[in-house]
């Protein structure tokens, strides 16, 4: 294998540990470095390929300082700690690692997390020289589909740049953003100036789909596999041979389902339900998602090898009302649209309308500007937008939730709340026919049973 690895490691059991888990690996070990300092001065004399670092070290500095060293040097590294707390994958993401492992060590997973830092870390260096050659020579407009994305706003620039370096490679991309802001439209545009454009590209929204069913969905099925499967069913992936498989929602995917698609990352195969052997695919994947996947990661809900995995290159979309300076130039592309659309001749806004529009927070971003324009150009009579009927908040809360990621309300939560909405609409009334019992379908015992469990009092439901 002969590329040589640094460990940084204050504690000597854990040190030894790796460093014999990587010689039987066939890594060459420079050695063990005990503190920063020290680790500066092997990498300079001996300039490892990777270097595997404890983020909390003995002494003044730590493996924080390092890395910053290392990524001015072009040197991959993976982080060690003996937790994953939030705070601990936040200061990680600053120093842009190649990988976390977190302690006690397993064979398997340093030495996959080793071959996911060298793959990113050649990714990356890629993705470097195709950055340089965007600077030294513009991007043909024939073939720059970014120009077809509207907005100014130095944010979206960036995004938009950011799309221009990655789409001609295979790398694989994730893309960040709220509901509404335009992710798949830059999926689209990633697909459509790859080298692969003139192949499939096949689109899966793993928040609509069953539990059940996705695996099947994705990776297909043989006949017999399972009751109802009357035929051979050609997968996603198999669709999309040759181009791009893009998974919007990949935050939603199952634990179980999560492992697999690790698997067709590392492995580049796939196996249909009930096949009898591997398929080999050459798909460039492209995933997006609205969720934390650090949080998720942190909270135990999706893989942090897969996190890596996917997290090559992260595309991030602002919000609408972080880029407000766009929205004028939004509003009047939409204008003219919807206009030819319903065979109206709006010529534009007044200035009271374009700044309530422009004053808007808009909570469902684009996606939210689009349907509201479309219903005002429906309504306009004459032809000029002279009113626009903005949403109304109806609460502080509402207001808040923009502010601070809104909190999900538990299952115990929910069932509180419908179990006192029956109760309201019954007027308290639980057995008998019309009651709660009758409503929910479920046995007069038993409800009140949850009743008194979830501490529903009548006096909550009537004030």
């Amino acid at each position: 294998m002969n590329k040589k690895i640094l460990i940084v490691e204050d504690e000597f059991i854990e040190a030894n540990n790796l460093k014999m888990i990587l010689e039987k690996a066939g890594y060459s070990v420079c050695t063990i470095a005990r503190s920063v300092e020290i680790a500066v001065e092997i990498v300079d004399r001996e300039k490892p390929d990777l270097v595997l670092l404890d983020i909390f070290l003995k002494g003044r500095l730590t493996g924080i300082d390092l890395a910053k060293v290392l990524r001015e040097k072009n040197i991959a590294f993976v982080f060690l700690s003996a937790n994953s707390n939030k705070k601990t994958l936040t200061d990680a993401k600053a120093t842009q690692p190649y990988g976390f492992l977190v302690k006690p060590f397993r064979e398997r997973d340093v030495l996959i997390m080793l071959d996911i830092a060298h793959q990113l870390h050649e990714q990356r260096m890629q993705l470097r020289k195709q950055e340089v050659a965007l600077v030294k020579e513009e991007t043909s407009s024939k073939n720059d589909c970014t120009r077809s994305i509207i907005g100014n706003s130095s944010s979206l620039k960036a995004a938009l740049d950011y799309v221009k370096i990655v789409s001609p490679t295979e790398t694989t991309v994730l893309i960040l953003g709220e509901s509404g802001t335009g992710k798949e439209r830059i999926a689209d545009c990633i697909h459509a100036s790859s080298d692969r454009k003139d192949r499939a590209f096949i689109k899966v929204n793993c928040a609509a789909l069953p539990a059940s069913l996705i695996e099947s969905e994705l990776f297909g099925h043989e006949k017999g596999a399972f009751t109802g499967a009357v035929d051979r069913r050609i997968g996603k992936f198999e669709q999309a041979q040759g181009g791009t498989i893009f998974l919007d929602e990949i935050g939603e995917l199952p634990a179980e389902l999560q492992a697999k698609l690790l698997r067709v990352l590392q492995e580049k195969e796939i196996e249909r339900l009930g096949g009898r052997g591997t398929i080999k695919i050459n798909v460039r994947i492209i995933t997006a998602t609205n969720r934390s996947l650090e949080k998720e990661v942190t909270e135990g809900r999706f893989r942090m090898d897969l996190y890596y995995r996917l997290n090559v290159f992260p595309i991030i979309i602002p919000p609408l009302r972080d880029r407000k300076e766009d929205i004028p130039q939004l509003v009047n592309y939409y204008v003219d649209r919807f206009s030819g659309k319903f065979g109206k001749k709006i010529n534009g806004l007044s200035a009271k309308a374009m700044n309530a529009l422009v004053t808007y927070h808009w909570p469902g971003n684009v996606r939210e500007l689009e349907n509201l324009i479309e219903r005002t150009v429906l309504l306009t009579l004459g032809t000029t937008i002279e009113n626009v009927e903005i949403p109304t908040m109806k609460d502080e809360r509402t207001v808040q939730s923009l502010k601070e990621p809104m909190r999900i309300k538990t299952i115990e939560e929910n069932e509180i709340d419908h179990i006192k909405e029956v109760l309201k609409i019954c007027k308290g009334k639980i057995s008998g026919p019309g009651g709660a019992a009758e409503i929910l379908n479920l046995p007069y015992s038993t409800l009140t049973s949850r009743i008194k469990k979830l501490g529903i009092r009548k006096e909550m439901l009537f004030k």
